[in-house]
């Protein structure tokens, strides 16, 4: 989520209000017994709050808050409203509250949070919350006020995801005047809850004595004490008998009060009838009913709403006068010229109840004139409710329309989401632009049949003179088929995707250019990939150049990275990756798409160049938001990546995981390319662990994708036919079937020639010249390595020759130094530049070799005592046991009945609390403790 200026106008609104502590200006009696009570509890992990309205729940805690924070806690601050009973409106303040303490507790959060509000991507949110927290050396407290304005069983289920996840440094505060459904019982079970209820929080006799003297002065200790018992120590009652008393100054109006049932909402409202409305006029009366439509209000909103009916002047005096009597009006903040108020919330119900008794022109009149004033003062979202309550939900969807494309080149995308989600269908459905925002907005869901509904209606529905939207629809159904990773269905429309509008915007130049560079990549011509990139002007908006987003500058300069990583010039990849990852980290969420675009490329340049260690913490700390916001080409770097960075590492459970998690989503997203290079990988893992029954099902498996791709997706054909051949491969080197290998290589060779592969046929080059070798084709192996390692060396690769075999850079040292040679009689004296490349080789292999052996021996060093199993929950014990029978995330989940969002979490729990890093340190870990799978 972008962070406001203070200054901004969008942050003097309600929505930045909401995420702030209030201000405490009326408090007079110090509550140390209650505020003692939540300083000892400050390392709870839960702190419940619950009681009626005006009980002194909010005014405790803002006591406690200037208590904690000397004591070097953070506090971050979330007053609910109604509205926020819709799930995108609760996680979005939970990030925004959340952002005031740190906006890079929430980097990747609101990046996640853009991206829908299915429940994976909610976990996902909320893990990517308390991950950030957990990093942090310092105690946050997280206080949500009135969370009874939430009934949304999925807000309730997010809810109870944070609680659960919640690290020890998180400490979750929930206020509320009733009970709501989430479950503390384990935390309880751990005596890690404090729960406050109206008798803890009600005034002692002694307190509301000193209330009763601080508010009007003198009062007897019987007169006190008759207040106190009529009230129970009800603070909300203390003050209304305060501020009647403080008019008349005499003590019979106590009689005409002690029959009503103050601590009752109903008998509160009934009581700012007579006691506040019926002291006021009825022009402020009228000022005041029609700022109730508003949650919150500052003078020149106010002075909007009554238009010329009152002065300026008396508004201002109002407001003065209403805060200073403490007439349940609290400032909220001051930001720049103007003091935002916001009304007790019984207080607005008893005057919005007077408003719906008002006519419907003067309530459409009122809402009118807010929706006028929060849309000039740019707040769209409030603009848009209000706008409908008057009945202008034409005006509505037109200012949405306004506001879409700045929400998209911010990165609020949810923003966007829930705007349209306001309006009504039939407003959508009459606009084409609107209809085209929505599509957008389900293909960043990734919901596809959504897609093809729309896309199949806009089509039938856009007229044939509107070209712009026509081609607009056309760039949207081509960046589809890059989300489904179809180069074949985009290479049928390439013709008209060249053809764009001359008077095409800036926007659809971008995108197109991208979409270009991308189709060209996968066709294997590289050259025109850079090219649309480079012939292109640099898309604009608002007159500076369009970073973020699918059509922007720097998608654009991962899409150029990403044409030399195909072709294996990973020096490059490096150089552009870093470039784009600085800029894209700096800019913030609102080129988030780049950004992981860029980490994944720049973690595939990591691993070649044998940084192990520094690509698998890369792209670990963002798989996560990967796989939410990226193209399926840069999961399947990340994915790919880190397997092979666990394997080198000796981490085989990991290396196995990773490529399971690449399956998983490749099948849920129906991407065979994706699940083939999943199945290829898997291959070669298994033939090297022996586990042959595993790998020929995943070669056939592998086969059948194949054989099923070629006759309708020739595109992505070339590129499964290339990893079931070299799997093939794999087999027949594994059993020693050096004629069978041989048979298949040169075939292979010149596929991945044609497509410009040249990191492959490096590995292709180097396992021919292995299989020439046991043929005893010595020449032909010479000549084959010595081609490989040139070809190697001109592109500065690394680990791409490494892999190929474990006896790989002893081969290179005899072919480079002639040994091979001199059984022949023909030395010809080693090639002192690739003499020093393949020292280099020799170099990163035993740097491989000692980094497998510092991380898998680290392990067997540990203290073999049990105190990791003494610290896990029932759940992460379970988990754990599955884990010991090497079962897969999906797996584990299906079997507890949990997400793989879950066991992620609890994985990485189980990881901290044994003192391991990965899955096999895990395994071994466990089995030392004597865990009972």
């Amino acid at each position: 989520m972008p962070q406001r200026r203070p200054d901004s106008p969008s942050a003097a609104t309600g929505a930045p209000s909401r995420v702030m502590a209030p201000r405490n200006k009326t408090r007079v009696v110090a509550r140390e017994r209650v505020v003692s009570q939540l300083i000892e509890a400050r390392r709870k992990r839960c702190i419940v709050l619950q009681g009626p309205a005006g009980c002194g729940k909010t005014t405790t805690l803002l006591a406690w808050r200037e208590a904690l924070l000397p004591l070097g806690f953070d506090l971050a601050w979330l007053t609910l409203a109604p509205e926020d009973d819709d799930l995108a409106s609760f996680i979005d303040g939970l990030v925004a509250s959340l952002a005031q303490v740190d906006p890079a507790i929430c980097r990747e959060a609101a990046i996640l949070g853009g991206r829908g509000v299915d429940d994976e991507a909610v976990e996902r949110t909320v893990i990517a919350l308390v991950r950030a927290i957990a990093s942090r050396s310092t105690d946050l407290a997280l206080v949500v006020d009135d969370l009874d304005h939430v009934t949304n069983p999925r807000s309730h289920r997010a809810f109870q995801w944070l609680i659960d996840y919640a690290p020890s440094n998180l400490h979750i505060v929930l206020v509320s005047r009733g009970s709501f459904p989430v479950s503390l019982g384990r935390l309880r079970d751990r005596d890690l809850v404090l729960e406050l209820n109206m008798r803890d929080l009600r005034f002692t006799f002694a307190e509301s004595a000193q209330y009763l003297r601080a508010q009007i002065g003198e009062v007897s200790e019987q007169d006190a004490r008759e207040m106190h018992e009529l009230t129970d120590g009800w603070v909300a009652g203390l003050q209304l008998f305060s501020m009647h008393l403080k008019r008349r100054r005499t003590t019979d109006v106590v009689a005409p009060l002690a029959s009503m049932q103050l601590h009752d909402a109903s008998a509160f409202g009934d009581y700012f009838e007579r006691a506040v409305l019926s002291r006021l006029s009825a022009t402020e009366i009228e000022l005041l009913v029609r700022t109730s439509v508003c949650a919150r209000l500052c003078s020149s909103l106010c002075v909007a709403l009554v238009g010329d009916e009152q002065p300026p002047e008396d508004v201002l005096a109002l407001l003065a006068r209403l805060e200073a009597d403490n007439l349940f009006i609290a400032q909220v903040e001051r930001v720049g010229n103007e003091t935002w108020y916001r009304l007790n919330p019984l207080f607005r119900e008893t005057l919005l109840d007077r408003m719906r008794t008002r006519s419907e022109a003067l309530q459409h009149a009122v809402h009118h004139a807010a929706w006028c004033w929060f849309r000039d003062h740019g707040l769209p979202e409030e603009a848009v409710r209000h706008a409908l309550q008057a009945g202008e939900a034409a005006a509505a969807a037109e200012l949405v329309l306004s506001v879409a494309r700045d929400l998209q080149l911010s990165g609020d995308l949810r923003k966007l989401v829930s705007l349209i989600h306001l309006l009504p269908h039939a407003e959508i459905e009459a606009r084409i632009d609107l209809r085209l925002w929505r599509l957008q907005l389900e293909l960043y869901a990734r919901d596809f049949e959504a897609c093809a509904e729309s896309m199949a209606r806009l089509e039938a529905s856009i007229p044939a003179e509107d070209i712009q939207a026509r081609y607009r629809l056309l760039l949207l159904r081509a960046a589809v088929d890059v989300q489904r990773d179809d180069a074949d269905s985009a290479t049928a429309i390439l013709p008209a995707i060249l053809a764009a509008p001359v008077d095409a915007t800036s926007q659809s130049i971008g995108a197109r250019s991208n979409l270009l560079s991308w189709l060209y990549m996968r066709r294997g011509e590289y050259e025109e990939a850079r090219a649309a990139q480079r012939d292109t002007p640099r898309p604009l908006h608002a007159g500076s150049p369009l970073m973020g987003t699918s059509a922007g500058v720097l998608n654009g300069r991962c899409l150029v990275g990403f044409s030399y990583a195909l072709e294996g010039q990973f020096l490059q990849v490096e150089r552009i990756s870093r470039e784009v990852l600085a800029e894209a980290d700096e800019r913030g969420s609102s080129t988030a798409e780049a950004a992981c675009f860029a980490a994944a490329l720049l973690g595939e340049a990591l691993y070649e160049f044998n940084d192990i260690t520094g690509a698998r913490r890369l792209l670990e700390d963002r798989v996560d938001v990967l796989e939410r916001v990226s193209i399926p080409d840069s999961v399947l770097r990340v994915h790919t990546a880190l397997s092979a960075a666990h394997w080198a590492e000796g981490h085989r459970l990991d290396a196995f995981a990773y490529l399971e998690r690449l399956e998983e989503y490749a099948t849920r997203h129906g991407l065979p390319r994706l699940l083939a290079h999943s199945l290829a990988a898997q291959v070669r893992q298994h033939v090297h662990c022996g586990q042959f029954e595993d790998a020929e099902a995943d070669l056939a498996r592998l086969d059948t994708i194949a054989a099923r791709l070629r006759p309708t997706r020739p595109n992505a054909w070339h590129d499964v036919h290339a990893l079931a051949e070299r799997s093939h491969v794999d087999w027949c080197l594994a059993h020693e079937d050096f004629e069978g290998a041989a048979l298949r290589l040169p075939n292979l060779i010149s596929h991945c020639s044609e497509r410009g592969w040249q990191h492959h046929i490096v590995q292709l080059r180097m396992q021919s010249a292995l299989v020439d070798r046991r043929r005893a084709r010595l020449e032909a192996a010479r000549e084959a390595a010595l081609t490989g390692l040139r070809l190697a060396n001109r592109l500065g690769l690394v680990r791409s020759v490494l892999d190929v075999d474990a006896g790989i850079v002893a081969f290179a040292e005899q072919v480079v130094h002639g040994m091979e040679s001199q059984t022949h009689g023909t030395d010809t004296g080693a090639d002192p530049v690739l003499a020093f490349y393949v020292d280099r080789l020799r170099t990163a292999q035993e740097s491989a070799v000692a980094l497998a052996s510092t991380t898998n021996g680290a392990s067997l060093q540990r203290d073999a005592t049990p105190n990791g199993a003494e610290t896990l929950s029932e759940r992460e014990t379970k988990v754990v046991s599955l884990l010991a029978q090497a079962l897969p995330n999906k797996k584990i989940a299906r079997t507890l009945g949990i997400s793989p969002e879950t066991v992620k979490w609890h994985l990485k729990n189980i990881y901290g609390k044994l003192g391991v890093s990965s899955r096999d340190e895990a395994v071994a870990r466990v089995r030392d403790l004597g865990i009972d799978p």
